[in-house]
């Protein structure tokens, strides 16, 4: 399937997120509302049952399609890939882990009513928006964008001669309809050493990139046989850990490169690097 087609066949075959132009801009039809409409309450605790519960995604599980020009795994439904078990974790709706071939991406195309992350694993990816953002990612920065209100971009790969591996990733808001808005940042001057380190929160004057929703994003690369608790920041979270390379032990439960593994009803995690591991831990409020 040709670009032009893909984006086609997702605006009217079920992309949660992205929609016609017509859509746009509080439409009844918009973005958040179609999402709503097709979510189930997988993956929402019981508020009556504090007991710690998990959902894993081996990496093998995730939806796959391969158009060519991109090479994509979804964690959950997305496009093509539908499966009313896994529509979202909380108000994480779309893990997406695509590779965009050389020279190729994603046209001008819009959102709204998403905050939607974009985590570069190698290469370098050019964005372009309605606002005016001409910009490019690569690894080592994050990248947001609040849709709100509607959002046109482009997305593609600035090179001729490798592909770019990327995270997209999409947060349901906890406000609708706010004014657009872009920002990204290097955080390689906050990496550290055999700890996670904060990438997104929902504070302005926290470090890393801020959202419209109770998330906090962390990331850490540890050396085999590291051991480290993380702490969430709310009662009301449960945390999708992710690993991008490696292999880890959460809470008992052993991890490969791309699995991922869903954890509520708890105050904290353990993680124990089995090898030298990459992983990226995504707290997000259970209750959509």
């Amino acid at each position: 399937m040709n670009r032009k087609e893909f984006i086609s066949k997702s605006l009217f075959a079920g992309v949660v997120g992205v929609t016609a132009p017509a859509m746009l801009l509080g439409s009844s039809n918009s973005d958040y509302n179609k999402s709503m409409d097709r979510i189930g309450y997988n993956h929402i605790p019981n508020n009556e049952d504090k007991t710690m519960n998990t959902i894993l995604h081996t990496s093998n599980s995730r939806g796959h399609a391969n158009h060519g020009w991109l090479d994509t795994h979804h964690t959950f439904s997305f496009a093509n890939y539908h499966n009313p078990e896994r529509m979202h974790f909380g108000v994480l709706r779309v893990l997406n882990d695509d590779i965009i071939a050389e020279g190729k991406g994603f046209g001008t195309h819009p959102h709204d009513n998403m905050e939607i992350i974009s985590i570069p694993i190698s290469g370098d990816l050019q964005h372009k928006d309605s606002m005016g953002n001409i910009a490019v990612i690569k690894e080592g920065d994050v990248q947001i964008m609040s849709a709100g209100t509607g959002i046109y971009h482009s997305e593609y790969n600035k090179n001729k001669n490798k592909p770019v591996k990327f995270l997209q990733i999409w947060i349901f808001p906890n406000q609708k309809q706010v004014e657009p808005r872009y920002d990204q940042i290097s955080i390689r001057d906050i990496e550290k050493e055999n700890q996670f380190y904060q990438i997104l929160s929902p504070n302005k004057e926290d470090q890393g990139v801020w959202i419209h929703q109770n998330a906090w994003f962390n990331m850490g690369k540890f050396n085999k046989q590291t051991k480290i608790n993380y702490k969430l920041n709310s009662s009301k979270n449960g945390i999708y850990v992710f690993i991008l390379e490696g292999k880890a032990l959460i809470q008992g439960q052993k991890l490969n490169t791309r699995d991922g593994f869903g954890i509520w009803n708890t105050e904290n995690i353990a993680v124990s690097a089995e090898k030298d591991s990459h992983i990226l831990l995504m707290e997000v409020p259970m209750a959509v």
